[in-house]
């Protein structure tokens, strides 16, 4: 190999590991799934989920739990990462319960909102 193709190597080497660092990262994904229990508004009990939540950013829950007045139930973290749910929607407020991976609560525990760390 001659010096100016060693050279080209290194350069191209060094110029893809500044891109690699220079790179954005993602914001990292809790995996697995995330249930919640609430009634609908025909009365009936539902389970609602997430699949493989986002980290770190505020989940507010859909269906009946995101109506005025109405809370889900019963959250059980069935992801790898600890879950912060909230009686309050926006995960705002001085109401919340932290879950870590593999927990859950019962009936008694209201929610509206969650983020996963």
């Amino acid at each position: 190999m001659s010096a100016r193709s060693i050279k080209a190597t290194l350069g191209a080497a060094c110029s893809a590991l500044v891109l690699l660092l220079a790179a954005p990262g993602s914001a990292s994904a809790a995996t697995g799934q995330f249930r919640y229990t609430y009634t609908t508004a025909q009365g009936y009990e539902a389970v609602g989920f997430l699949n493989n939540p986002a980290g770190g950013e505020c989940i507010n829950l859909r269906g009946p739990a995101s109506e005025p007045g109405s809370v889900s139930r019963a959250p059980k973290n069935r992801t790898d990462a600890t879950a912060t749910v909230f009686l309050d929607a926006d995960c705002e407020g001085d109401v919340y319960y932290t879950l870590p991976p593999g927990s859950g609560a019962g009936d008694r525990l209201l929610l509206r909102s969650v983020v996963f760390s």
